[in-house]
């Protein structure tokens, strides 16, 4: 067996499709499922991207990663979508941006796509937000069918004590991954502002900024993630660094 590392670009095998989302009032969104390249998946990650109008969209680098690897490495499908009016190479979501109040229909169109899936199923399904994302999945994401959501530098702009407050008496979990050197909100002040939802798990990131630039950090956040998703599929000492060059579809 030869054994390659996983690097910035490596790109693992999966089952990739070009997908569509319909939302209820009328828009369609573009994305991408990818899937365990053989096995049915173990958790699903609804992924929601930060804020498009300063270059966040459906490839932002640690969700393009974290569909680049979590299938192969640990059985876990990753949607991926641009939300109203956000290009990517994947295409441009019809709409345009509206400040976090219209993207109520994209984040539901996203959950409802994963609830009704078949061949195969996406159990277990998480809400992963990130910047903008995070204000998303507080404000709009709270879903029978969601079992919690994962916040990646969350800033709590938009999201309102109602919010956090349905989230606290829904008791699902929330896991918040707090920059050290966070642009908007961190660690301290997060501890405080999330103690509106005494199940929250704030979790500050020694070194890491919003952007989480850098392999290091990237790691960091998938491994957590796997950690609270598929814990089953998370070896000690984290997700692996290298695999069989097999699986290796580029970098």
């Amino acid at each position: 067996m030869t054994m390659q590392e996983i690097r910035s670009n490596t790109v693992l095998a999966a089952r990739r499709e070009e997908i569509e989302l319909h939302t209820a009032d009328g828009l369609t969104l573009v994305g991408e499922l990818a899937l365990p390249p053989s096995n049915d998946p173990v958790a699903t990650l609804v992924t929601l991207h930060p804020l498009p109008t300063h270059g966040g969209f459906m490839d932002s680098h640690v969700y393009k990663k974290a569909a680049n690897r979590l299938p192969a490495l640990a059985d876990i499908a990753v949607l991926r979508f641009n939300t109203r009016g956000t290009s990517s190479p994947r295409g441009t979501s019809e709409g345009a941006f509206d400040s976090a109040d219209g993207e109520r229909f994209d984040v539901a169109a996203a959950i409802e796509f994963a609830e009704f899936h078949e061949s195969p199923e996406l159990v277990n399904r998480w809400l992963v937000g990130w910047s903008f994302g995070t204000d998303l999945a507080l404000m709009h994401g709270l879903d029978p069918s969601i079992e919690g959501t994962i916040l990646l530098s969350p800033p709590l702009r938009w999201s309102q004590p109602e919010h956090l407050r349905a989230w606290a008496d829904s008791g699902k979990p929330v896991t918040a991954l707090v920059p050290e050197f966070d642009d908007n909100l961190r660690p301290d002040e997060a501890r405080e502002r999330f103690g509106a939802i005494p199940q929250a798990d704030v979790i500050g990131v020694d070194g890491a900024k919003h952007l989480w630039v850098g392999e290091k950090y990237v790691r960091r956040v998938l491994d957590e993630i796997a950690r609270i998703v598929a814990p089953s599929k998370l070896p000690e000492g984290g997700l692996p660094t290298e695999v069989d060059a097999s699986l290796v579809v580029e970098g």
